[in-house]
């Protein structure tokens, strides 16, 4: 009968030991230097670089309708007021 794969993570070679007890000390480097995978895709802490023009921060008043319309787009909704604006006022893109 085959074998079945391991629905686990892929393995990297064969284990140094048997015993889990015997695994190495995780030390201060590994967890300054080490990096987080989901799906293959390294996850970056903290926020993203900023670019040669960031945005700045600004406090506007809306309509609730309107406010709770953007909202229900979900994530990316202020995005979405930027790019309803730039394209209203027929800005092109910094």
């Amino acid at each position: 009968m085959p074998r079945k794969k391991s629905a686990g993570p892929p393995s990297f070679g064969k284990a140094l030991t048997d015993d889990p007890d015997d695994a190495p000390e995780l030390l201060d480097e590994f967890f300054r230097t080490g990096e987080i995978r989901i799906d293959g895709k390294i996850v970056r802490r903290g926020r993203p670089p900023l670019g040669e023009q960031p945005k700045s921060s600004v406090t506007l008043r809306l309509d609730a309708d309107v406010l709770e319309a953007y909202r229900a787009l979900g994530r990316g909704w202020q995005s979405q007021i930027n790019a309803d604006l730039r394209r209203v006022r027929k800005l092109k893109k910094a």
